[in-house]
């Protein structure tokens, strides 16, 4: 598990999707589910009441008792340490460019995938745990750590190195590369540590940057006693990432 958990409240007038949203962030590394309102009214009353645990939102458009947008902008302007996702049905430019101009974390269209919501975790993760570490940062470093702003594989070609975040060495991705490339199959993260001869925890944790950084793929397998497990496969390039400056 990761050191540092971070708080999500769900604001979802659908109890059984805020059920699937509360599975999934339950399952999720490093997150955990610190309320669950059906409303805009509940909503509130949540965050007067736990707004110190709350990180991330994941916000309805839709409300029975409020605009999800007008909710939007009143959590910006009395929660501004909190990151908001929309997780909307909405599919109207005019609603996602407002929501994009009210500074949301993410848009997710329902139905949303497990592996868009888990890259969106992944993401924000990474990005809290870099920015908590960090004083300063470089172009380069700001870059890297806000890739959700940059096309995908822009600039790959043309840098041969990337800047590790803090945690993360090169010898040890290099080597859970090794183990992802030597079978065809997507592996657990306790096949990987097994390979590597680390523990289960090191191999999740590196495997999860690897995603962070679309390099590999997670997928839900079943394990020897039936429960899900996540499964990665290496899809892209790694060798920028692991050489040395």
């Amino acid at each position: 598990m990761s050191a540092k958990q971070y708080g999500i409240l769900v604001i979802e007038d659908d109890f059984r999707i805020a059920d699937i949203h509360k599975a999934f962030i339950e399952q999720s590394d490093g997150f955990y589910v610190v309320g669950m309102a059906r409303n805009g009214s509940e909503a509130k009353a949540l965050m007067a009441q736990h707004a110190d645990d709350v990180h991330l939102i994941l916000l309805d458009a839709y409300l029975p008792d409020v605009e999800g947008l007008e909710l939007l902008w009143a959590i910006r302007r009395d929660y501004v340490h909190v990151d908001i996702v929309m997780v909307t049905a909405a599919r109207e430019v005019e609603t996602i460019s407002e929501a994009l101009r009210g500074g949301v974390f993410d848009y997710l269209i329902k139905p949303i995938e497990a592996a868009r919501m888990s890259q969106m975790l992944i993401r924000f993760r990474r990005e809290r745990e870099v920015l908590a570490n960090y004083a300063e940062l470089s172009q380069d470093e700001l870059d890297n750590v806000l890739a959700r702003l940059q096309p995908s594989g822009a600039g790959r070609s043309a840098q041969k190195t990337r800047v590790l975040p803090k945690g993360i060495d090169r010898l040890t991705l290099r080597a859970v590369v090794a183990a992802l490339q030597a079978s065809s199959q997507p592996q657990a993260a306790m096949q990987v540590a097994r390979e590597m001869g680390t523990s289960r925890s090191t191999a999740r944790r590196y495997l999860e940057f690897l995603v962070s950084v679309q390099l590999v793929n997670a997928e839900l397998g079943y394990g020897d006693v039936g429960r899900p497990e996540r499964r990665y496969r290496l899809v892209g390039d790694a060798l920028p990432w692991c050489e040395e400056e």
